[in-house]
C-alpha cells in the first residue's frame, strides 16, 4: 500500500520566522512551498521536509529527523558548526565520542536541535 510512496519528515515548531532562518539559512534548505507563516515545505536532497506552527512543538525528545550523510560527515558537522549550530553530547554505549562524531559498529553518528528542540541525527551510513 505505501511501499512506493514517499514520506515526508515532519517538524513542529513554535516561532515560523526563527525555524524558517534555521532551516533556509543555518541548513542552506530550499523553500519550496509556504502556507503563509503556519507550514514552510522545504527540499532536502530528493526529499521535503515539512516544518509547521504548533502548540505542541518542544515536546518530542526523540530524533526527529534522520540525515543520511554518508562519509561527508565530517565536513557537514564542520560546516554547521561554522554556522553557529550545537552538536549534542549524549552517553552512548558502544560508541566512542570523537569531538561531536561518535562511532561504532561501522557507523558515525552526530546530533543537533534545532531553535525548538527538535533532534537532528547525522549518520554515515
Amino acid at each position: 500500500m505505501l511501499k512506493d510512496k514517499d514520506p515526508i519528515a515532519t517538524v513542529a515548531v513554535t516561532d515560523m520566522k526563527r525555524a524558517r532562518s534555521f532551516y533556509e539559512g543555518t541548513l542552506g534548505l530550499k523553500l519550496v512551498h509556504s502556507e503563509g507563516e503556519e507550514a514552510f515545505d522545504f527540499q532536502a536532497g530528493k526529499a521535503q521536509l515539512l516544518v509547521y506552527r504548533s502548540q505542541f512543538a518542544r515536546t518530542n525528545k526523540a530524533t526527529a529527523v534522520t540525515w543520511m550523510v554518508g562519509s561527508d560527515i565530517e565536513s557537514v558537522v564542520r560546516d554547521l558548526k561554522a554556522k553557529g549550530v550545537v552538536f549534542e553530547k549524549y552517553d552512548m554505549p558502544g560508541m566512542k565520542s570523537e569531538g561531536d562524531i561518535y562511532s561504532g559498529g561501522g557507523m558515525k553518528n552526530a546530533w543537533f536541535k534545532d531553535p525548538d528542540g527538535n533532534i537532528h541525527a547525522l549518520v554515515s551510513a
